[in-house]
């Protein structure tokens, strides 16, 4: 009924910058919150950041100031600009986002996820 898809991982030396992506498509009301989830090889699943439907955004502390995310409401998108990126940001990368769907329910849905790796 719902699909996140994420996209724009890939590889990049230490130092560079990469845009993520994250559509959201089916019988969608509206997506009162997004964010950015990742997961390293080895280590638990961690919020990065997210973003409100009001346009208010919180950030992980270990990517504050490196990150930054933004939405298109008209597109039912959310981007995460990540800056300054070193091999410890190596990981999968999870959309997220609370849906308000056509029939009224409310959930979590998750996107399959976009690989970034970082290179010393």
């Amino acid at each position: 009924q719902v699909q996140l898809v994420e996209s724009g991982g890939g590889l990049v030396q230490t130092g560079g910058s990469l845009r993520l992506s994250c559509a959201a498509s089916g019988s969608i009301s509206s997506i009162p919150v997004m964010g950015w989830y990742r997961q390293a090889p080895g280590k638990q699943r961690e919020w990065i950041a997210s973003s409100q439907l009001g346009g208010s955004a919180k950030y992980a502390d270990s990517v504050k100031g490196r990150v930054t995310i933004s939405r298109d409401n008209a597109k039912n998108t959310v981007y995460l600009q990540m800056n300054s990126l070193n091999p410890e940001d190596t990981a999968v990368y999870y959309c997220n986002g609370l849906i308000r769907t056509t029939d009224l329910t409310q959930q979590t849905y998750w996107g399959q996820g976009t690989q970034v790796t970082v290179s010393p």
